[in-house]
């Protein structure tokens, strides 16, 4: 006898290949939903209020101080390794 498990029938593979499916499915029914007029609605509100620097035209022109893309005035702050 070889240690080999037996071979399993069509109807059998389909059969686990469909209940695999169905529990995915179960799954993701089971995830919890939001409407997207309330995740649009949510999108706007963090886009009207958290200004982005690389927009100028809509927030304004940013302070050197406040801008996290300029470049440091103390040395250029590299590593060598």
């Amino acid at each position: 006898m070889s240690g080999r498990p037996p071979k399993q029938s069509m109807s059998e593979l389909k059969l686990r290949r469909l209940s695999e499916h169905n529990a995915r499915l179960r799954e993701d029914l089971a995830r919890p939903r939001i409407r997207v007029s309330e995740a649009s609605k949510s999108l706007i509100n963090y886009c009207k209020s958290t200004p982005d620097h690389l927009i100028p035209s809509v927030w304004g022109p940013v302070s050197k101080a406040e801008d996290p893309f300029a470049v440091p005035n103390q040395g250029c702050q590299c590593v060598v390794m």
